[in-house]
């Protein structure tokens, strides 16, 4: 049927759980016709508003739709959206930030309250019923296993050799019944390369060709190939200090131009035989895989710009034997990661000078993205590197900072800060030892004597001398009119 017949089969106050992870596998028509429908029913005075729970961000058709029309009223695990933002932080919008781990055992357990509709985009459905994903998997297995109703686009924009790269686990079981994942190396496979579907619990099925939401990624330049270069300089000293193999552990990368130029330097440095466990395979990881630098892939998602999305459709049928497509539960699973041993990399927006890392909000009230599944990783790496530029708003705030406003990641799951300035190295450091490799390693230079003499006076003045605080004063650099 049409999309906008679809839509007409979701009712207001339903969740609807929709596929999409980083902007891709997103569905393309529907999330829109239903939007228009929700313009059309508030002009009648009528109210009209879903909940939207999704693998991690999408795109303008979907967030920036439905955002735009005031016809969300609960969103989660994630969002990256402009017109969703600001609706969230204005108060029009709900939203429950959560690990991108937790989101489909929340659904089991009934935490997230009852899934009325699944709304998924797939490449194909086969003869026998099962459905092939497109370049994203997300929670997109639970939505179909947990939703009443099930309304399915089929996107013939997608190429059909995407089948064979997923690996759809079925293995999941409930406490007190749940048993070891089995997955004992990046490329492990563990599951089936379609999702189930019950065929009666579909109501639409709705045809589209469009492409996904290609990623932009700024260019590389001085400062991130400046943060890029601490990296790739401390992981070469872990491997001559025989702390990692020479073909390093599994890495996880955060999205970003950033991330990419670690990438980049990556394909330019001496490792090879390398291998993700990651969310999201971008560019640079890409590069690493065609290259021959990274031999296996495992994320949840692929998140290309126009360029790389085009270099992977010629040489997918090469690719798909080197990339794996799993469950987010899986690409995120707090056991596999630590049995890997991750080396997980991911931004931040501010860390303050005791190893505390914010990455979600500004100022402590206002949210940006969410948390994602940087909690996911760096909780349980092997080594847990954050990256910032040391500066933001063209060098007036300092990314590093007396105490962070908002804490995501508590010292005790940061190992690594880096900055274009340097790296601070927090393993085996005590609070007072911490801040100063912080100060003296990572913060801007114009920034240090201010967060020195604020560390020297908390030292001399605070009544606790373990973690050294002034409170009347902690926050005036994030807020300097206070």
């Amino acid at each position: 049927m049409s999309a906008d017949d679809a839509a007409a089969l979701v009712p207001h106050g339903a969740n609807v759980g929709m596929s999409g992870f980083t902007g891709s596998g997103h569905p393309k028509a529907v999330p829109t016709a239903l939007a228009r429908r929700i313009e059309q029913a508030h002009a009648r005075g009528e109210q009209f508003r879903i909940g939207v729970w999704t693998g991690a961000s999408t795109a303008p058709e979907l967030d920036g739709a439905l955002a735009k029309v005031n016809g969300v009223e609960l969103r989660l695990p994630y969002q990256s959206d402009p017109i969703t933002r600001e609706r969230i932080n204005a108060g029009a919008m709900e939203y429950v930030d959560i690990h991108l781990s937790h989101v489909a055992q929340f659904v089991w357990f009934g935490f997230l309250g009852h899934l009325d509709v699944a709304l998924i985009e797939v490449t194909a459905i086969l003869p026998d019923g099962s459905l092939v994903p497109s370049k994203s998997i997300g929670n997109n297995k639970t939505w179909l296993d947990q939703a009443d109703r099930i309304i399915i686009e089929v996107n013939s924009g997608m190429s059909t050799a995407l089948q064979g790269m997923h690996d759809v686990y079925y293995g999941t079981r409930l406490p007190p019944h749940r048993k070891p994942i089995p997955i004992i190396a990046p490329g492990d496979r563990i599951g089936e390369t379609t999702f189930r579907c019950d065929p009666a619990k579909v109501i639409a099925v709705v045809e589209t060709n469009a492409p996904d939401r290609d990623t932009s990624f700024a260019a590389s330049d001085e400062t991130s190939e400046a943060i890029a270069g601490h990296i790739l300089e401390f992981l070469g000293h872990e491997v001559r200090r025989g702390r990692l193999p020479p073909e390093l552990l599994p890495i996880q990368s955060g999205v970003g131009n950033v991330a990419n130029a670690v990438m980049a330097g990556l394909e330019n440095g001496p490792f090879s035989g390398l291998t993700a466990y990651t969310e999201v395979l971008q560019d640079g990881m890409l590069n690493l895989v065609r290259s021959g630098r990274m031999v296996l892939a495992s994320a949840t998602a692929l998140s290309f710009s126009a360029d790389a999305t085009r270099q992977f459709d010629r040489d997918i049928e090469n690719l798909k034997t080197k990339i794996v497509l799993r469950t987010q539960e899986i690409s995120n699973h707090p056991e596999v990661i630590r049995r890997l041993g991750v080396i997980a990399m991911n931004g931040l927006i501010e860390a303050d000078i005791y190893g505390n890392v914010n990455s979600t909000h500004i100022r402590g009230t206002t949210i940006m993205n969410g948390i994602g599944g940087s909690g996911d990783f760096a909780r349980n790496a092997y080594l847990s590197i954050f990256m910032t530029p040391s500066t933001a708003k063209g060098g007036s705030i300092s990314a590093i900072v007396p105490m962070v406003t908002h804490v995501d990641h508590t010292e005790h799951d940061v190992q690594i800060i880096v900055t274009e300035h340097g790296l601070a190295d927090l393993r085996g450091l005590s609070p007072k030892q911490r801040a100063a490799v912080v100060i003296g390693n990572a913060a801007h230079p114009s920034f240090r004597p201010a967060l020195k003499d604020y560390f020297d006076r908390a030292c001399r003045l605070s009544p606790g001398k373990h973690t050294p605080h002034l409170l009347d004063e902690a926050f005036r650099m994030v807020n300097p009119l206070r």
